[in-house]
């Protein structure tokens, strides 16, 4: 049985600096205990997030891109922005075709992510991409992506590669592997 609690009254909201991507705010909460606290959160500027798992034949296939916050090249899956008023399907397929060259005929929702929902208000859809075909559009990439293919039967070892360690990247190698395997059992 799960208690239900009383959310924290917004006592005030003000925004302390912008980016052109972000906006920090500073919030003033009381909790019903009668505690008062002022807690900071990071607010994108109104646009979702896709990531996208592609499935090729028995592989999956991934990217190695350039990750500034750590100064170091990641693996991961394609993932990028969804432009105002598009589909979240059209922008997986958008993304796929712009960072590794393929389309997809069959696009299926896994689930939505949040990350950090303590301090960031962002969401991220995982999409399962298959039955793909050629397909190039141009991207925004500074430098070409490297795509690596994985064999989908060994793809937990994924996480003992020492460039695969991002949170949303590790979630979206279990969805997948889960809907997969189910999806065999049936």
């Amino acid at each position: 049985m799960s208690i239900v609690q009383q959310k924290p009254r917004i006592l005030n909201v003000e925004t302390i600096a912008r980016s052109r991507m972000f906006r920090i705010q500073s919030v003033d909460l009381a909790f019903s205990n009668g505690e008062k606290r002022v807690y900071e959160r990071l607010l994108p500027e109104g646009r979702q997030a896709v990531m996208i798992v592609p499935v090729s034949d028995d592989n999956i296939l991934l990217i190695r891109e350039y990750a500034v916050a750590i100064e170091d090249y990641e693996l991961g899956f394609p993932k990028g922005l969804v432009e105002p008023n598009e589909d979240i399907l059209v922008a997986a397929n958008r993304e796929l075709m712009e960072e590794i060259g393929y389309g997809a005929k069959k696009l299926t929702v896994l689930s939505k992510l949040t990350l950090a929902p303590t301090y960031f208000a962002s969401t991220m859809t995982i999409v399962l991409a298959e039955d793909l075909y050629l397909q190039k559009l141009e991207g925004d990439e500074p430098e070409p992506l490297t795509l690596v293919t994985w064999p989908q039967e060994t793809m937990l070892d994924l996480l003992s590669e020492a460039d695969f360690n991002e949170a949303r990247n590790v979630s979206a190698l279990f969805l997948a592997r889960e809907y997969l395997r189910q999806r065999v059992e049936l």
